[in-house]
């Protein structure tokens, strides 16, 4: 958890790992055209990630949450796992995406 003395400002970026990795997941989850949804989720992943490393650094001297890095971090992992696997199905696979 932020501390008492925190800024707002910490306080609202604390947690971006997890809107972060929660988006690169609910891309997958609402969207039905998965090609698209590959090419919007990979970034969002990646950023969450980032944000989870940072935030977890700044976990150690107690400004943020170390579990909520954690969550952010397993989130966007999965987010990126899931978009990565996908481009792969894509790219060993070409003639699907044209069967519509």
């Amino acid at each position: 958890m932020t501390s008492v003395g925190a800024p707002d400002e910490t306080r609202e970026r604390a947690e971006l790992a997890v809107w972060f990795g929660g988006a690169s997941l609910a891309c997958w989850l609402c969207c039905p055209f998965w090609m698209l949804v590959c090419f919007i989720a990979l970034p969002l992943a990646v950023v969450g990630l980032v944000r989870a490393c940072i935030e977890y650094a700044a976990s150690r001297s107690g400004r943020t949450s170390r579990p909520r890095a954690v969550v952010g971090g397993a989130l966007s992992l999965l987010g990126a796992t899931a978009a990565i696997a996908y481009m792969i199905f894509l790219a060993t696979h070409p003639d699907l995406p044209v069967q519509g």
